[in-house]
């Protein structure tokens, strides 16, 4: 996340560390690094939740498991060298264990 306003504020801080998630900043000056991310959302939104009806928030929670299961396991991306995000973290797992 950036340095704005609403992430630092203590009752962001609060809620997070509340839910225990460990707080990510992007690099100061740098902000392509939140563009990963955010890329994540919107492909997930686009893919997952936009143009759906939902009749409560577990079938939301559902839709977006449902998405980072499928996109972690098949999709493939082009700075892993075409692999997909398990198959790239599965190969560092290995690299680093040799």
């Amino acid at each position: 996340m950036d340095h704005g306003s609403q992430y630092t504020s203590d009752d962001f801080r609060d809620q997070i560390r509340f839910r225990g998630i460990t707080p990510s900043y992007a690099f100061v000056a740098e902000p392509q690094t939140n563009g990963v991310v955010e890329r994540f959302n919107r492909t997930m939104k686009e893919q997952a939740i936009h143009g759906r009806i939902f009749k409560n928030l577990e079938e939301v929670r559902a839709a977006a498991i449902a998405f980072r299961d499928r996109y972690n396991r098949d999709w493939r991306l082009e700075n892993l060298g075409f692999k997909s995000p398990l198959e790239a973290r599965q190969e560092r797992l290995m690299k680093l264990a040799a």
